[in-house]
């Protein structure tokens, strides 16, 4: 029997928590929500909204994801999103392309260069305020410690929080996959970054760092080689994510079959020949 100790990580995160695509209104506006409660009230990045929602305009060709609770009381505890390029005008830049146009080194790689179907940026990764409460967590979007792999304090089994922010970048991995992209970037904090290398997430600085809500490094990972680099410590999260999307999309997806076919049945239904009084 597995004990606390013991218990794989990919089984301890899926006992708690889950990560699904938002695709539909209500759960985007639940992403929305996560953004305002974290970046808008919380930390000050953003103003406050009379709806309590945070928006842009890049979430019109955004994908988002979402991870909640595994409870009775399902509450949320994160998003992220991933910016695709905008599909009527394909050239328009991605947010990093605009903010860190003057610090990247594009010897190592220009996102001018490349297929602009093939790139998108993830931002947006927030985390709510009950799950970040360790020591320095308070002005940061996300949370993050060399325990988060360790296991469950006894009596407290949500004491630690694992892997959250990795679940975030893997569950928009997923997503970008889903997509055909190859190339996708970020502004990364140099502590994530070096958060992620430690599980073998391969995360490479293109440029600079930049000011932008402290200091942030314009960042890229390859799609395709992302797993093959992963520690074997990680890669069951890598897994449980990517169970966790693959399964949300089904669900979804049969769900909006089923409702067509509804359409399509009442919609062919003969409603009988009309008689004269």
């Amino acid at each position: 029997m597995n004990t606390p100790k013991t218990t794989p990580v990919n089984e301890r995160f899926g006992q708690y928590f889950r990560v699904s695509p938002a695709l539909d209104d209500a759960a985007r506006d639940e992403v929305y929500f996560i953004r305002h409660d974290v970046y808008a009230r919380e930390l000050g990045f953003e103003p406050v909204r009379p709806d309590a929602r945070e928006m842009d305009v890049y979430d019109r060709h955004s994908l988002h994801c979402v991870v909640r609770t595994n409870d009775d009381n399902v509450r949320p505890v994160g998003c992220a999103r991933v910016v695709l390029v905008d599909p009527r005008n394909p050239q328009a830049p991605l947010p990093f392309e605009i903010a860190c146009k003057d610090s990247l080194d594009r010897s190592i790689i220009d996102p001018a260069s490349l297929p602009r179907d093939r790139i998108a940026e993830v931002s947006r990764l927030a985390v709510m305020g009950e799950f970040r409460r360790r020591k320095g967590e308070d002005r940061r979007p996300v949370a993050l410690s060399t325990a988060d792999s360790a296991a469950a304090q006894p009596g407290n089994p949500m004491s630690r929080f694992p892997n959250i922010p990795v679940s975030l970048y893997f569950g928009a991995v997923a997503m970008a996959q889903r997509q055909g992209i190859e190339y996708l970037f970020t502004l990364t904090e140099p502590r994530l970054a070096k958060h992620f290398a430690r599980g073998g997430v391969n995360i490479q600085a293109i440029g600079a760092p930049i000011e932008h809500r402290g200091l942030r490094v314009p960042s890229l990972m390859r799609v395709s080689e992302l797993y093959s680099s992963l520690r074997a410590m990680v890669r069951p999260i890598w897994h449980e994510v990517h169970a966790q999307i693959d399964t949300a999309y089904l669900v979804h997806h049969a769900i909006e079959q089923s409702l067509q076919e509804r359409e399509t049945v009442s919609v062919s239904v003969p409603l009988g020949p009309v008689v004269d009084a």
